[in-house]
C-alpha cells in the first residue's frame, strides 16, 4: 500500500503543510521561501547573499532571485558591510521586521495547529532534526 511507504507520507505531509503554510502567509504577501528567507536574514547577525543560500541550503541564483522580489517589495535592501565595506550584507527593513514579525506569529500558530493530532509535537521536531543529523 502506497501510504505505508515513508517517502509518500512524507512528502504528502509535506504538501499538505505547504499548502496551510501559504494560505496562511497571504495576507502578508509572503510563502514559504520568503518567510525562510527573512527568517535568515532576521538571524541576528550580517549574512552575505550567499550566506543565506548557504545557510537556506538553497542555490545562490535562486537565493539572488528569492532576494530581489523581497527588495522590490521593500522588506529587504542589501548594504555595504559596516565590518568589511567590501562585503556587501543583506538586511531587513523596517516594513520587513514588521512583516517577518507579524507572519512568523502565523506560521507558529500554524504549525502548532498543524501537529495537535500528535501526541507530542515537540518530540516530532526532535526526531526529524535527529534524521537530518542535527
Amino acid at each position: 500500500m502506497a501510504s505505508d511507504r515513508l517517502g509518500y507520507l512524507l512528502k504528502h505531509v509535506l504538501a499538505r503543510l505547504t499548502e496551510a503554510q501559504t494560505e496562511a502567509l497571504a495576507p502578508h504577501g509572503l510563502n514559504g521561501r520568503d518567510l525562510a528567507v527573512l527568517s535568515a536574514i532576521a538571524s541576528g547577525e550580517p549574512l552575505s547573499q550567499l550566506e543565506v543560500a548557504a545557510r537556506l541550503r538553497v542555490d545562490r541564483t535562486s537565493i539572488g532571485d528569492l532576494i530581489d522580489g523581497l527588495e522590490e517589495r521593500g522588506l529587504v535592501e542589501r548594504r555595504r558591510s559596516a565590518e568589511d565595506r567590501r562585503r556587501n550584507v543583506v538586511v531587513l527593513t523596517t516594513a520587513g521586521e514588521r512583516t517577518f514579525e507579524s507572519a512568523e506569529r502565523v506560521r507558529h500558530e500554524l504549525e502548532r495547529e498543524f501537529l495537535a493530532p500528535l501526541r507530542d509535537g515537540d518530540r516530532f521536531r526532535a526526531d526529524l532534526r535527529l534524521l537530518l543529523g542535527e
